[in-house]
């Protein structure tokens, strides 16, 4: 089974397989490639919501992200295996859409405009 997921300008694949219960991340495990705890947790809500720890037993899951920063990248890890799960058990569905995890998030950053500092940000006004 296979699954995209994104957040901003980050992109992840999500490829699950029959297996351990592993986590490969871009060629590393999951708690080499997010050492922070809280990344981790954020990776693995999907299966807390569901209430099933049997797909992290029965299922390898090989991911490649790029783009973005690592929080960005972590929520497009966890919106691919949300559609990966979605794709395998239909019935998912109503419990990963109350939380939100089936909906992309699409904010992104605004564009700088021209002669604004930023996206928004004006010169300062002198009257005098």
């Amino acid at each position: 089974m296979y699954s995209t997921g994104r957040r901003k300008t980050s992109s992840a694949r999500v490829f699950m397989n029959a297996g351990k219960g592993k986590f490969i991340i871009n060629k590393f495990m999951l708690n080499e490639y997010f050492k922070d705890k809280i990344k981790q947790l954020v990776i693995l809500y999907p299966f807390k919501i569901i209430n099933d720890d049997s797909y992290m037993k029965k299922f390898d899951f090989y991911i490649t992200v790029k783009g973005g920063g690592i929080s960005s990248q972590a929520i497009a890890i966890r919106h691919g295996i949300s559609r990966v799960l979605l794709k395998h058990n239909s019935e998912l569905r109503v419990v990963l859409k109350s939380v939100g995890l089936i909906t992309r998030d699409s904010r992104k950053v605004e564009r700088k405009k021209y002669g604004f500092r930023k996206s928004r940000c004006r010169p300062q006004y002198s009257k005098r």
